[in-house]
């Protein structure tokens, strides 16, 4: 899992609340047992006027030039400003993998469906929340300024403003841990490599037949 410390990026809004897993990588797509190629389908059903299957080449599609991650001003948004009750709907962990995969490093909203928001720090994805009014503000702005960046300061825990306005926000600090050192539930077993080769080998040791196998 990548590390997230300082991250500087384009804002681009979804201006809707209640957006759901389904939504956000719809049902057809989650028949891949790789955990890779989920982010040319971000937004499936938003974002182009016709209907996708697993496998399809995204340049043959119709894009919706009416969405906003296919407007001009919006290409290369890393961080994603959203409204209430984001990621709400079923607990697939194929949301977080396609936002992350499209580039998305944060999302900030006044709200998040708990097994989404917990799903977003498995994988790489900083969820921030703020308080609605301050969301609200940032919705105005980022209409209002074309190529709007946020840096988020993961250590420092705050969002900095273009003009160094700061916004706090808090974490979990073991979540936090995870992030900023890139540690995702496999990289925090794999701390503790060595400590688990030796167990291996002195449980071998003692119980050598656990090396013998069956005749195939």
């Amino acid at each position: 899992m990548d590390q997230f410390t300082v991250h500087k990026g384009l804002v681009a809004p979804m201006d809707r609340e209640n957006v759901d897993t389904d939504a956000i990588i719809p049902k057809q797509f989650l028949k891949s047992i790789k955990r890779t190629g989920f982010g040319p389908n971000l937004f499936d059903e938003w974002r182009y006027l016709d209907h996708g299957e697993p496998g399809q080449d995204p340049a043959t599609r119709k894009p919706n030039p009416d969405f906003v991650l296919n407007q001009p001003r919006y290409q290369g948004a890393s961080v994603l400003l959203a409204r209430a009750n984001f990621g709400c709907g079923s607990s697939r962990e194929h949301a977080p993998w396609a936002l992350q995969q499209y580039g998305f490093r944060a999302i900030l909203a006044p709200s998040f469906a708990d097994i989404f928001f917990n799903n977003c720090f498995k994988n790489g994805v900083l969820p921030i929340v703020l308080p609605a009014s301050q969301i609200a503000r940032l919705f105005d702005e980022v209409a209002a300024f074309p190529g709007y960046q946020l840096t988020i300061d993961l250590p420092r825990q705050v969002v900095v403003k273009a003009d160094g306005t700061e916004l706090p926000f808090d974490v979990q600090p073991f979540r936090k841990y995870c992030l900023v050192n890139g540690f995702d539930d496999i990289g925090l077993t794999l701390r503790h490599a060595d400590k688990i080769k030796a167990y291996e080998a002195e449980r071998l040791a003692r119980m050598p037949w656990l090396n013998h196998r069956l005749p195939g």
